[in-house]
């Protein structure tokens, strides 16, 4: 098979995604003060995320050394689940930081741990389902004319996936523009209370809505293309599209670990401390909600 530069932008991308995602597992896994609930939201998606990676990688390694209708069903199978997983950890997590903001008095308790291990059941156990569907017999290996921009995935099962992004992403916003109000309410009567400029009041809360802006921009300039394609486009449309609008996709991967980990001052306190030595791992961490993450 002839390489093909596309498949090895696709490779290069998922590389770059596993060693990211690896290094915020590995901090998470290993530091035992990362067992609050915004932390192990975070580890779920960075989990997704290297499984996506892996995905990628082994993706290409089979197509080029050792390609198979049942290799292909198992990587298609990991691919799905994994970006399904992160997808869905992104809307886990943008719940976690509504209710924290919401629900700021009784955040820190119980229901706040079984509310998050609910929450990550039900977005592996969802993301699984989609990923065994293919490797199940709903593919379209038997059936050519059935099958989708990505093959061996039927046009259904990709319609399903991409009609399910669009509830995520709808959800997302809209928790981001409510969790944007409570933001710029709070910044008021903090501003009223400690008598502060309105100036400062204006930084604050422009701040906290570019922070808002970029996280929800990226993740749907990164996801929105491939999503619409894959609801317009059918198995007769050039490979070409769909590269151009999965590369992309991939992309939101990547940048996942830099909004969500590598932001985190208790995070980059580890890696300093594992980098160079800079700081102690054992220093008491500074109490964070979600919100500030």
């Amino acid at each position: 098979i002839a390489l093909n530069p596309w498949d090895v932008a696709l490779c290069v991308s998922g590389t770059i995604i596993s060693c990211e995602n690896a290094i915020v597992v590995v901090v998470i896994f290993y530091t035992p003060a990362f067992r609050a609930p915004m932390f192990l939201l975070i580890g779920s998606l960075a989990t997704a995320d290297l499984l996506a990676g892996l995905g990628l990688i082994l993706h290409f390694a089979f197509v080029y050394l050792s390609p198979s209708e049942a290799v292909s069903l198992l990587t298609v199978g990991l691919l799905v689940t994994s970006f399904t997983a992160s997808v869905c950890s992104l809307l886990t997590i943008t719940i976690d930081r509504y209710l924290s903001l919401y629900n700021a008095l009784t955040y820190y308790s119980e229901r706040t741990v079984t509310r998050t291990y609910i929450m990550l059941i039900l977005t592996w156990g969802a993301s699984i389902c989609y990923g065994l569907l293919p490797i199940m017999g709903w593919n379209c290996l038997k059936e050519p004319p059935s099958c989708s921009v990505i093959r061996p995935l039927t046009k259904n099962h990709l319609i399903i996936l991409s009609v399910s992004f669009f509830m995520v992403f709808a959800v997302m916003l809209q928790l981001y523009v409510q969790i944007c109000k409570i933001v710029c309410r709070h910044a008021h009567q903090i501003a009223v209370q400690r008598h502060f400029l309105p100036t400062s009041h204006y930084v604050t809360t422009r701040k906290g809505t570019a922070t808002l802006a970029i996280i929800l921009g990226t993740f749907a300039s990164c996801w929105l293309p491939f999503a619409v394609y894959c609801l317009l486009g059918d198995y007769t449309y050039p490979a070409l599209y769909t590269y151009a609008t999965l590369l992309p996709a991939t992309y939101n991967s990547m940048i996942n670990p830099v909004l969500y980990a590598f932001r985190n001052q208790e995070i980059q306190k580890v890696l300093w401390a594992v980098c160079c030595g800079c700081f102690s791992s054992t220093l008491p961490f500074r109490s964070r909600s979600p919100s500030d993450v």
